[in-house]
């Protein structure tokens, strides 16, 4: 007696995992968004702090490009800038004085004009103030000429310097989001062109089962909709974890060769992203399962 109810144990044993294998509603595997990061910038590296499979942060600085040769042409500018920051408070000095000038003459052309109505000054008098008036408003025009000239300077210097800033910024590579480094490509020391990959990132605490569902099932697939995951944990078992639908394709497809035996692959099925949180058990290209109902 004592030995059928083993036997009859080990038999539902079984069934069970029978069970588990038979009442899964779709098959796949698990993916990531992966980003490949490059540098924007072509250079030495001259720091890439980062190794496979350490977690860096988003916005986190990981890396170098040599910046001399932006940096020279910053400083450059800046050497121009000053110059012509000089030479336009020279100018404006000058301005100044002769702004002076010309009010000095002014008052001295009232002043002989009056004198000449009494007899006490002549005409020659007078044209020569006025000489010396219309002289100085042409020397004035012409250093609001130059300034407006030094000004056009200055503001193509200023776009320069904010261009070779743009570049400096650019030698600093930034890791645009937070993950795992999967595959790290280039190593400090060596040369870089500007948009060659410098190594891989994703997401991992949070993966994508990407599986397949055939027409008849779709009434089952609902996006928003929880479902349950399960991946191999040894010959038998199961871990499971809950996935949320994500998206469903719209366009039928035939079946992936790799999850299914050649007869099946002459059928039509539906790609169903499942998104599914993973506590590390999880590796990107894992096979899973879903099952579509939770109870």
């Amino acid at each position: 007696m004592h030995k059928l109810i083993i036997l009859l144990s080990i038999a539902l044993i079984f069934a069970s995992c029978n069970d588990n294998t038979n009442t899964a509603d779709a098959y796949g595997n698990f993916e990531a968004d992966e980003t490949m990061v490059s540098s924007e910038m072509s250079g030495k590296i001259l720091l890439l702090n980062i190794e496979e499979g350490t977690v860096i942060n988003k916005n986190q600085t990981i890396g170098l490009i040599d910046t001399i040769m932006p940096a020279l042409q910053l400083s450059e500018i800046e050497a121009q800038q000053n110059r012509i920051i000089a030479n336009m408070q020279s100018i404006e000095a000058q301005s100044a004085i002769m702004t002076q000038q010309k009010e000095n003459l002014k008052i001295d052309f009232e002043r002989l004009n009056n004198m000449k109505e009494s007899g006490a000054a002549t005409q020659k008098q007078l044209d020569d103030v006025l000489g010396g008036l219309k002289v100085i408003e042409k020397q004035i025009e012409a250093s609001s000429s130059q300034k407006s000239a030094i000004a056009k300077e200055l503001k193509v210097l200023k776009a320069k310097k904010l261009l070779i800033d743009e570049q400096l910024n650019k030698c600093r590579i930034i890791n645009p989001l937070t993950g795992t480094v999967l595959e790290k490509y280039a190593e400090q020391g060596e040369i870089t062109a500007a948009g060659k990959p410098l190594y891989k990132i994703a997401d991992i605490d949070n993966v994508i089962l990407r599986a397949y569902v055939s027409g008849g099932q779709l009434h089952k697939v609902e996006k928003g909709k929880s479902c349950k995951v399960l991946i191999d944990k040894g010959a038998k078992e199961y871990l499971e974890f809950t996935g949320t639908i994500a998206w469903i394709s719209s366009k039928a497809e035939f079946t992936p060769k790799i999850i299914q035996t050649k007869e099946e692959r002459v059928s039509m099925v539906y790609a169903v992203k499942i998104n599914v949180p993973n506590d590390g058990s999880i590796k990107i290209g894992m096979p899973g399962e879903v099952v579509f109902s939770l109870q």
